[in-house]
């Protein structure tokens, strides 16, 4: 890559050179002069990063004729021909600042060898401008449907925008979210010796969390499962699979034995003290598994759960890949029921951020449950029996989430184990809940957490449309209705919507750091907070849902509050859904 990218510049700098032929060439105006004698000249160059110097920097360097030699002291120095040589160095910059000066020395016999072109890492910075012709800003390539009194189809569209604008890794061609979004986080996994590359960074961070991660690829496998009409009527299906496998060929590289698994990459707080793009980081992102030895039940049993659903979704287009999954799925169900521990207590960076506060005992009933749906095996309900009665899962679900899988569980057990009335009791009784005894804020949005509260709304909305579509028929009508209206209140009943770049009043600052910063050469400007401040983000973080308000409906969008205005993976993974089940119904 290093020689086709010398060889264009020598393409573009040739013709340069032959401009000065005959005549004295003028120095560029990025190399300032030390010292000179009748033979020889020191001096430096130095200029503003153009992109970020994840690898260090490495310029190209013209001279209108050919030196006798050079002597560099910042670096390493490599001869191209008599008038262009490589200068290079591992040093890292991130965008926008001014790297520290190149010092080197150019001897020569008669003709004083100007420097007539520099390329700094592929951009011309020669002239002392600093200039250079930034791509277009990303716009919305999710269109207008008319379907609905909102837009669900639109939304859901913009949903799977955002989670191409949390990728990890070396992003596709066919990667629609770019001019703000590069390849990142390349060495992920190089501390252990595995690749350990891709998947999703979580919320307006860039740690890969691997717990909430796999609830989101199992919720959003589910939607594409069980919402399939509204995914197909809204042209979504191929974005949708295509965020689930982002996570589950994650998934596959982090499962690196039978009995070993990496579920993060990135130190929480190290993490969080940075501000700025992903593709300027330069911290260290220690990996951390679960084994034999520090087990993780509910991390294992999750991730199982998402690949068996995926391998359902994958099932009739990539019969290889599906195999592929449930395979994987079983070994880390089995690793999960066999050696059981909160995995927080393995891993335990993830305990001040993604604590398994509900323990392990929903996920061995979740994942069961998507074993025995993907592979029609009776012992998966045997053990997901086993479980409900070992840990009484048939009482206490307040919400559903990353953490608590019950009432996921009861839906998606009263539709697999129709002969079994203790799933269907149990939704029922949560419904109800919901309905009757849960909070509300005074504008109608059900108010199960402060954290996040736009994101339970969305979870049980996404369970009560499950329940209208495959539950009891003389109660669909009023789950409808129920999440019609929680999904209205985020989408703009009272008075603006939740959701990035859609409806009225959005929000424009979300706590996200990625689109927070500009493009270059600007760097991120930072605060006391380390955020740019003031105004919107400049990058529209399309289909992200923020937070939401507190109990009493209020809410600022104001960047430094992620309490209420953060996004994240967890956050539109249900939403998804729901908003497919929308779309069947418009």
């Amino acid at each position: 890559m290093l020689r086709v990218l010398v060889q264009t510049l020598l393409l573009g700098v040739a013709s340069l050179t032959l401009l000065y032929t005959g005549v004295e060439a003028q120095m560029c105006e990025t190399i300032s002069m030390i010292t000179e004698t009748p033979n020889s000249y020191d001096a430096n160059f130095t200029a503003q990063t153009l992109i970020p110097l994840v690898d260090g920097v490495d310029c190209i360097i013209t001279f209108d004729s050919p030196p006798d030699s050079i002597t560099f002291w910042d670096g390493s120095l490599e001869k191209i021909d008599d008038t262009h040589y490589r200068f290079y160095n591992d040093r890292f910059y991130e965008t926008g600042v001014i790297i520290q000066p190149f010092h080197f020395k150019v001897s020569y016999t008669d003709v004083k060898p100007n420097i007539v072109g520099i390329d700094l890492n592929g951009q011309d910075v020669c002239d002392g401008t600093l200039q250079w012709t930034t791509e277009t800003p990303f716009i919305n390539t999710c269109e207008p449907t008319g379907m609905g009194k909102y837009d669900y189809a639109q939304v859901l569209c913009m949903s799977f925008l955002f989670y191409e604008a949390q990728r990890s890794g070396h992003l596709p061609d066919d990667q629609r979210v770019t001019p703000w979004r590069w390849d990142s986080a390349l060495g992920d996994g190089s501390d252990v010796g595995h690749d350990l590359t891709g998947g999703y960074y979580d919320a307006g961070d860039h740690v890969k969390f691997g717990f909430p991660m796999a609830y989101t690829a199992t919720v959003l496998a589910w939607g594409l499962i069980d919402f399939a009409e509204g995914y197909e009527k809204a042209g979504q299906t191929e974005y949708g699979r295509a965020a689930v496998k982002w996570a589950t060929d994650y998934f596959l590289k982090a499962h690196t034995a039978e009995y070993e698994f990496y579920g993060q990459v990135g130190a929480g707080q190290v993490d969080h003290s940075f501000w700025g793009r992903p593709e300027d980081m330069h911290m260290e992102r220690p990996s951390m598994k679960i084994d034999k030895s520090a087990p993780g039940s509910d991390l294992a049993c999750e991730t199982a759960a998402a690949l068996a659903a995926a391998s359902i979704v994958f099932k009739e287009v990539d019969s290889a890949y599906s195999a592929e999954l449930l395979d994987v799925a079983k070994e880390l169900y089995a690793f999960g029921d066999e050696y059981r521990l909160e995995y927080h207590l393995s891993i335990t960076d993830a305990t001040d951020f993604y604590r398994s506060w509900s323990g392990y005992g929903d996920e061995l009933l979740w994942g069961a449950l998507w074993l025995y749906r993907a592979t029609e095996d009776a012992t998966y309900l045997t053990k997901a029996q086993a479980a409900w009665d070992e840990f009484t899962l048939g009482q206490g679900a307040l919400q559903f989430s990353w953490d608590d899988k019950k009432a996921g569980a009861y839906a998606l057990g009263s539709l697999v184990d129709p002969s079994s009335t203790m799933y269907e009791e149990a939704l029922k009784a949560f419904l109800s809940y919901l309905k009757t005894e849960a909070q509300y804020t005074p504008g109608g949005l059900v108010y199960l957490d402060a954290w996040g509260s736009n994101r339970h709304a969305a979870n049980v909305a996404f369970i009560s449309l499950f329940a209208a579509k495959y539950g009891d028929q003389a109660d669909a009508a009023a789950n409808t209705e129920w999440a019609t209206g929680q999904l209205g209140y985020i989408l703009g009943d009272f008075g603006h919507s939740f959701v990035v770049g859609y409806g009225v009043d959005p929000p424009t600052r979300p706590h996200h750091r990625s689109s927070s910063c500009p493009i270059p050469p600007q760097s991120c400007l930072k605060d006391s907070w380390g955020q740019i401040q003031p105004g919107p983000n400049p990058h529209t973080l399309y289909g992200a849902l923020v937070g939401g308000p507190d109990s009493g409906d209020g809410y600022t969008d104001v960047r430094t509050d992620y309490q209420h205005n953060e996004v994240a993976c967890d956050y539109n993974a249900a939403f998804s859904g729901a908003l497919a089940a929308m779309v069947e119904i418009s």
